[in-house]
């Protein structure tokens, strides 16, 4: 038997040391790519879960100010558009089905009944946890429709959302201590519907309010910070005769 040396001991410890100093990276390397991944991945569906309700507000608003739709018939065409969404995503979740005909049919009626049903609700219902009083219920049909299917729509976001304001009268402002703003638009518009309300922003963290503040800038209403009676964050839709 030939004779193991001191140096191939030392060249033999030497090699296993460098092997596993060598597969460590590579380990590490792995973790960190599938973390990507699934960071990836929860970006790309949260991103999916989102577009559906930013596309039925945005386009909206956009068809209502930009091209002077009526506010009915802008939501409507919001509401199509995001069916369409909905229906591309029920086709690419059942692409592999033989009936495709049946598949579309399907996909466009749960669609369908799906932004109809949550457009609805927004339209008529206001929690009394999203709202400040009995009373901001009670004038709460009397928001423009845009604006009360974005409020439905934040308060799937933000549960703790809170209604302040919405309609006033001119001697609202006095009560205050407020100059009279004869332009406001939480008075009725000649379309017969109030156009801004007022949202909390008291006991709540500042990042809560600065995500919610750019959330509606986003959707294309008009946001704005300020101190009335209370701090709160004003938000209107602008009323286009």
């Amino acid at each position: 038997m030939e004779k193991v040396s001191q140096k191939d001991i030392e060249w033999l410890l030497n090699d296993s040391v460098n092997q596993s100093a060598g597969t460590k990276p590579t380990s590490s390397k792995k973790k960190k790519n599938l973390f990507f991944r699934l960071l990836m991945w929860g970006g790309m569906l949260l991103s999916m879960l989102v577009l559906p309700f930013f596309l039925l507000i945005r386009l909206s608003v956009y068809l209502n100010l930009e091209h002077q739709w009526n506010g009915w018939l802008a939501l409507a065409a919001g509401g199509g558009a995001t069916v369409v969404l909905l229906l591309v995503y029920f086709l690419m979740v059942f692409r592999k089905a033989k009936n495709k005909k049946r598949i579309f049919r399907l996909g466009g009626s749960i669609a369908s009944v799906v932004v109809l049903g949550f457009c609805l609700y927004g339209l008529m219902y206001l929690s009394s946890v999203n709202s400040k009083s009995d009373n901001i219920r009670e004038v709460y049909r009397s928001l423009h429709p845009i604006l009360r299917v974005a409020v439905a729509t934040t308060t799937l976001a933000d549960g703790e959302l809170v209604v302040t304001d919405i309609g006033r009268q001119p001697d609202d402002y006095t009560s205050m201590g407020l100059a009279v703003n004869n332009t406001s638009l939480h008075y009725k518009q000649n379309d017969g519907f109030v156009h801004a309300i007022d949202l909390r922003t008291i006991d709540r963290s500042e990042w809560r309010n600065k995500i919610l503040e750019y959330s509606l800038s986003a959707m294309g209403f008009n946001t704005l910070r300020h101190v009335g009676t209370a701090d709160h964050l004003h938000v209107s839709l602008p009323f286009v005769e």
